[in-house]
C-alpha cells in the first residue's frame, strides 16, 4: 500500500514538472521579452549559488562521516545554507531600500 502511494506522489510530481515546464515554455514562445527576464532571474540565481559554492568550505567531523555525509555533500549542503542566507539579506535590503525610497517621493 505504501509503494502505491509513493508511486502515485511521484507520477503527480513528474506530471506538475511537466506541466509546469511546459506552460513555461508555452509562454516563452508568445513573449520573448518575458522569457529573457525569466532567464535574467535564474542566472542570478545560478551566480548566487556558485558564489555560495565557492564560499563554503567542506570539513566533515567524525560524527557526520558516521552518518554517511561526505565531503561534496557537506559542501552542497553548506553551500544551499548560505545561499538561503545570502537570499534573505539581499531581500532584507531591498524590502528597507524600497520602504525608504517610496517613504521620500
Amino acid at each position: 500500500m505504501i509503494d502505491f502511494g509513493l508511486y502515485t506522489a511521484y507520477l503527480f510530481f513528474f506530471a506538475a514538472l511537466l506541466g509546469a515546464v511546459g506552460f513555461a515554455i508555452f509562454n516563452a514562445s508568445k513573449s520573448p521579452g518575458t522569457f529573457k527576464k525569466s532567464l535574467i532571474g535564474v542566472g542570478a540565481l545560478v551566480g548566487l549559488f556558485i558564489i555560495s559554492y565557492l564560499l563554503t568550505g567542506s570539513a566533515v567531523s567524525p560524527e557526520q562521516a558516521a552518518k554517511g555525509i561526505t565531503e561534496s555533500s557537506s559542501k552542497l549542503i553548506g553551500a544551499g545554507l548560505t545561499m538561503l542566507y545570502l537570499s534573505m539579506a539581499i531581500a532584507f535590503v531591498g524590502i528597507i531600500y524600497s520602504e525608504i525610497s517610496k517613504a521620500l517621493k
